[in-house]
């Protein structure tokens, strides 16, 4: 059961009523902050985080406070239930909005959800039973067989008590990636895995006896996924976010190839350049994914397309916005608006496909000139560069100047992260 906490009448008293709260400390956690501003004008987002991330902090819209607890469901609780009681003594007929920026935060505010509203929240995340499901790697692929979405050929072994000691490593095909089924979970328990790493990317039967000894002794006690490793570069990945109202209909949708993606092993596999480009059939899947089981919110899947037969293979389904769901903005849609019109405004949004040309870009163009193998694709990325306003969402001309400098700052350190995770290693993991 849920509880209705109080609504704004209409989008001229978003500024002075909405109180947005995020949750992590991230390029999204940015995002969110300069698009409610850009949106509402929302002066001040307070942020939570474990650590002092200078480009949040030293921002003019973020009231930033650190909270060593959030990353664990009670100390997460605890610290918004403190908050809602001060922000409601300061303004009673304030409105409060929830917002994650990682998958483990997404689960506790789901799972917290009843008790969150109660302490006057609003909480704009499918209910658990739901994300729980569809979450879960086995289950996700069990749907898109019911639907006719394609998916790599995969293999599943249990990581528990009563899973094998030993993985039949000689009987797969190489190279292969091995992943969690339940990526949250893993992270919970990344301190207890040794060599951890975010997706792995199997070479060898050694290689994968190795990792599967190391999972099997840590505290992760959900699935290991192995999968058919696609063939193509960074430039094969495609990336798609959707927003879905009430009645479970897509009402936005935006998507792109992903030029480049992080290296870093605990970041492998997020968009850092995104190239906007419609395909039919990714879109048609996603949308009977999330017809099929009554979603409402963001929703981000990961995509790549096999060369072999011409397919968009699903990888998975994130139940949020992704770090990179700025690009929805730049594709022609505030991202953030259409939480604030969806779950605080309860307005009606008419459906768009947010495809306006653009590039969405956190490298500097030295990176791209540099690991992007497909030049036809970089060639074509860097007009799209030419023609994008704002490529980099942690750049915003209305902030202060040290924000913008702690910006430049991380954009030129990606320099030295793809020599140390990309260039010095032949594109290959660093392991």
């Amino acid at each position: 059961m849920t509880t209705q906490n109080p609504r704004i009448a209409t989008a001229a008293d978003v500024a002075r009523l909405l109180r947005p709260v995020v949750v992590g400390g991230d390029i999204l956690a940015y995002s969110y902050v300069r698009e409610l501003h850009r949106a509402f004008g929302i002066e001040r987002t307070v942020v939570l985080a474990t650590q002092d991330i200078k480009m949040l902090s030293s921002s003019r819209f973020t009231d930033y406070r650190l909270e060593p607890r959030i990353h664990e469901p009670e100390g997460l609780y605890e610290a918004l239930e403190r908050l809602a009681a001060e922000q409601r003594a300061a303004q009673p007929g304030c409105v409060l909005l929830v917002l994650g920026c990682d998958d483990c935060h997404a689960r506790m505010l789901s799972a917290g959800k009843q008790r969150l509203e109660t302490a006057g929240y609003t909480v704009p995340y499918i209910d658990f039973p739901l994300l729980d499901d569809i979450t879960q790697k086995r289950r996700f692929y069990d749907l898109c067989d019911e639907l006719d979405i394609p998916y790599p050929r995969t293999w599943y072994f249990d990581c528990g008590e009563d899973g094998p000691a030993e993985l039949p490593a000689g009987d797969f095909p190489y190279p292969l990636i091995a992943k969690p089924s339940n990526s949250a979970q893993f992270q919970d328990a990344a301190d207890t895995v040794e060599g951890w790493r975010k997706i792995y990317e199997i070479e060898s039967p050694e290689e994968l006896a190795q990792v599967w000894r190391s999972i099997r002794a840590s505290k992760y006690a959900g699935e290991l996924v192995l999968q058919d490793f696609i063939p193509g570069g960074d430039d094969a990945i495609r990336t798609l976010t959707t927003f879905s109202d009430a009645a479970g209909d897509v009402r936005v949708v935006a998507g792109g190839v992903v030029c480049l993606q992080d290296h870093d092993p605990t970041a492998l596999g997020n968009p850092l350049c995104i190239m906007g480009e419609r395909e039919e059939a990714i879109i048609d899947c996603a949308k009977r994914f999330l017809a099929h089981v009554g979603y409402c919110g963001f929703a981000n899947f990961d995509i790549k397309y096999d060369k072999r037969d011409g397919s968009f293979r699903f990888f998975e389904v994130n139940t949020r916005c992704g770090r990179n769901t700025y690009y929805m903005s730049l594709g022609g849609q505030n991202f953030a608006e259409l939480i604030v019109r969806e779950f605080v405004l309860g307005e009606p949004i008419a459906y768009r496909e947010a495809y306006d040309p653009y590039l969405y870009c956190c490298v500097p163009r030295y990176v791209l000139d540099r690991s992007m193998e497909n030049r036809a694709r970089l060639q074509q990325a860097l007009e799209a560069l030419r023609r994008t306003p704002e490529p980099y969402p942690l750049h915003y001309a209305p902030d202060s100047f040290m924000h913008n400098l702690w910006a430049r700052v991380m954009h030129a350190n990606q320099i030295r992260k793809f020599k140390r995770f990309y260039w010095d290693t032949d594109g290959k993991q660093l392991k």
